[in-house]
């Protein structure tokens, strides 16, 4: 096992992060949130664990996903977490590997929200794990320093995700910033540009969402 993917239940947009990510099937451990059976099978993944309450993913392909030694985790729908939050608490049990989640945004605000917040999980407390959609992926940084790869002409945004991050110092980035604070609410830290083929971004204090798009967004 190389990595662990999460096929969420929202839209899966195709692109390059996601045919990254994709590229890993082969060795990768396949988590379905519910509905996201769906999109896992049609991208030509049998999953390893269907976990959810179920209520969106069609009874027959369940059952011929069991029948295949599929795992099926079924939980009420009347619970706490949310069916990605589940998929996510299990993945972290797959420690020291890479997690990717697709199909993890959508026409619902509230999922959207609610699943980005989801990187916060004090599950996920040291993990490698990223939302991919398209050409974009997105992660949370704690305080610290973060390399980027890609490339030049490449979007980078920078987005508060819980109060002010202070002491952003970034390098290879068209409009830097220098021991500065990011401040929740302004959109400072969003839409600059990579001006090599690595960028780096450091903070003091407060969490970032890093959100790295291929080339321009």
């Amino acid at each position: 096992m190389t990595s662990v993917l999460i096929f969420a239940h929202g839209d899966f947009t195709p692109g390059i992060m996601v045919e990254r990510a994709l590229a890993s099937l082969p060795d990768a451990y396949v988590i379905a949130a519910d509905g996201g059976a769906h999109a896992a099978v049609n991208a030509g993944a049998k999953p390893n664990l269907v976990i959810g309450d179920m209520d969106s993913v069609d009874p027959d392909l369940l059952e011929n996903l069991q029948s295949e030694g599929v795992e099926i985790r079924r939980y009420p729908t009347e619970k706490d977490e949310t069916d990605l939050e589940l998929a996510l608490k299990a993945a972290a049990l797959q420690a020291g590997h890479p997690i990717r989640i697709l199909g993890a945004l959508g026409g619902r605000l509230d999922h959207t929200l609610s699943n980005i917040y989801l990187l916060a999980l004090p599950e996920l407390a040291g993990c490698d794990v990223r939302l991919v959609s398209g050409n974009q992926e997105a992660w949370l940084m704690p305080p610290g320093e973060a390399a980027i790869s890609g490339a030049k002409g490449d979007t980078l945004s920078l987005v508060p995700l819980n109060g002010a991050v202070e002491g952003v110092e970034t390098e290879n980035l068209y409009y830097p910033l220098r021991a500065e604070t990011l401040k929740f609410g302004p959109a400072r830290g969003v839409s600059n540009v990579m001006t090599a083929d690595r960028a780096i971004v450091r903070s003091r204090r407060g969490e970032l969402l890093i959100i790295h798009t291929v080339g321009k967004a």
